[in-house]
């Protein structure tokens, strides 16, 4: 098939890009004929290149998996487009109607989207476990955190709390530490404390996790805590936010939450990544829901298919006109 990636920005690495990255990958050793879109080019837009993705050059598409709401009205057009909604909260991860299917991240998101009045569908965070992989033990006892947190206040948090327990404390902030190979970094550790990706990312390392930040859009820290092998099936279903456990995190409790760290759990989170969020599992389950929509189409009724044609024929239209006015101005 002839699949387009989308997304907004591709300047340097974060959750969304590496997630971009890994399934632009399994795509093509699927055999299928990848290009990829967003609005900023950078570091990531460079690298996809350089592994043979051109930028969106093709009129239509078979399939669109796109994400942010702002590039699916711009992409939409083009072909059959699944939006994958990785957020509740930002306004750019909001369901944009002219997807024709939804897919969230984690069952908390797919609730959010339904209750919006679309259908939607949980696919988890796929990670390239052949990249974030364990490259060497971790300590049997905890030696080494590291904060993948988004903000000082949180890193400062995390620090003092390995302070009091003598623990070596090191940091990468995306914001201000922004490296590529993060996965170098997350194998330096024995426990890393983060949300979301960062916890994904450093499960497929093998390295156990805290679910913990402060991101400004929630208004105070989160997180579900120490994630074991009997948490990790409740707290994947906000996806590891701590949004639902609502923990107060003071420096006593964080504390307690550290010395719950067993090596074998980090073993236990490693055979989970790889058996739950194996990107070419992830992506698979893209491909069948849309071969799943197209046969339901090809079933309807001749009046369905030309409502349907119309409803593209219109957002064709649409931005079509939109890029016309803007070039003339």
């Amino acid at each position: 098939m002839n699949i387009l990636l989308g997304t907004n920005h591709l300047e340097k690495t974060g959750g969304t890009e590496n997630y971009l990255l890994a399934m632009a990958q399994s795509l093509l050793n699927k055999g299928h004929s990848v290009e990829y879109f967003c609005f900023k080019k950078g570091s990531i837009s460079t690298l996809l290149e350089k592994m043979g993705i051109p930028f969106m050059s093709k009129k239509y598409y078979d399939l669109i998996i796109s994400n942010h709401k702002n590039v699916v009205s711009y992409l939409c057009w083009k072909g059959f487009t699944i939006q994958t909604c990785h957020g509740k909260i930002p306004p750019i991860e909001q369901p944009s109607p002219k997807a024709d299917l939804h897919v969230g991240i984690s069952e908390e998101i797919k609730k959010h989207v339904m209750s919006l009045g679309y259908d939607c569908y949980t696919i988890l965070n796929g990670i390239d476990c052949s990249r974030f992989y364990p490259q060497k033990p971790i300590n049997t006892e905890l030696k080494v955190v590291l904060s993948l947190c988004q903000g000082d206040e949180a890193h400062q948090f995390v620090k003092e709390c390995c302070d009091q327990l003598d623990i070596r404390f090191i940091r990468a902030d995306k914001a201000k530490d922004n490296v590529f190979n993060i996965e170098n970094t997350i194998n330096e550790a024995d426990l890393v404390v983060g949300i979301g990706r960062s916890i994904y990312d450093s499960m497929a390392c093998g390295r156990c996790v805290i679910s913990y930040d402060y991101r400004v859009y929630n208004n105070k820290p989160l997180g579900d805590g120490y994630i074991s092998k009997e948490k990790i099936e409740n707290s994947i279903k906000d996806n590891f936010t701590g949004r639902s456990s609502g923990l107060n995190f003071t420096h006593s409790l964080f504390i307690e939450e550290l010395k719950k760290y067993k090596k074998e759990d980090g073993e236990h989170l490693r055979e989970f990544a790889k058996k739950e969020l194996n990107i070419d599992f992830q992506v698979q389950k893209y491909i069948q829901l849309y071969e799943k929509k197209q046969t339901e189409l090809n079933s309807q009724s001749i009046i369905s298919k030309l409502l349907y044609k119309t409803k593209k024929n219109y957002y064709h239209f649409y931005e079509w006109q939109k890029q016309l006015f803007s070039k003339k101005k």
